[in-house]
Parts: structure tokens; C-alpha cells; sequence
């Protein structure tokens, strides 16, 4: 994993690394860090999916989504985390990268999108 060459001493700790479709693996790396040293659940949630919020209707009937009134604080804590772990992704892209994974609705389908597209360019 190489850093970029004008990398600077003292780099904020509050605000991501921006990637800018170089240097993958020392991105990775760091924001892994970020999200571990923010809160350990952050990086589950990328890895994992965030929590999924259905409601079991009835046997015959499929499970659908809850609407937000119904949301238990387990659920409201778990949508808060994913948008938490978004949006520090999101702050951590250029313009570019964020044009790839503006539509994607949870932080690992983010972080997955970044994923796919760098390692299939390396």
C-alpha cells in the first residue's frame, strides 16, 4: 500500500481522506481506521448491511419494510449508524466516485460499488 507522495504530516483527524480514483488501498485503509476509531458498529454496518427493518404480517403474506412510526430505538439507532457510516464514505469521495454511488442506499452498497470499481482498475 503506497501514500500518496505529497502526503502531509498532520492530517485532520475529523475529516476522511478524499479519494480521488488513486491510491485505493491507502484510502481503504484509512477509512477503515476512521470508521473503527468513530464507532466499531460503523465498520459492522459497511460489512454487514445495516439492520433490516420488516414487520412479519402473517405467515401467507410476505414481510414488508416498516414505515418510520413504527420504528423500534434499536431500528432508529441502526438507520442513524448507516447514515453516519454514509456519510462520512461520501465526504471521503471526489465528485466522481460520488457520481458512481450517489444512488445507493446503504453505506455497504457504497463502500461495495468503490470496491468493485478500484479492484476491477487495479
Amino acid at each position: 500500500m503506497t501514500a500518496p507522495p505529497k502526503f502531509e504530516e498532520g492530517q485532520s483527524t475529523y475529516k476522511p481522506p478524499r479519494f480521488n480514483g488513486q491510491y485505493y488501498g491507502w484510502w481503504k485503509t484509512r477509512m477503515h481506521d476512521i470508521m473503527m476509531a468513530e464507532d466499531s458498529e460503523l465498520w459492522d454496518i459497511i460489512c454487514d448491511s445495516p439492520h433490516v427493518l420488516i414487520n412479519k404480517l402473517e405467515q401467507i403474506r410476505p414481510m414488508v419494510s416498516k414505515g418510520r412510526k413504527e420504528y423500534t430505538d434499536i431500528d432508529r439507532k441502526a438507520v442513524e449508524k448507516n447514515y453516519r457510516a454514509k456519510k462520512i464514505l461520501t465526504c471521503g469521495i471526489g465528485p466522481n466516485e460520488y457520481n458512481r454511488v450517489s444512488t445507493c442506499d446503504s453505506s455497504k452498497e457504497i463502500w461495495e460499488a468503490l470496491q468493485t470499481a478500484q479492484e476491477r482498475t487495479t
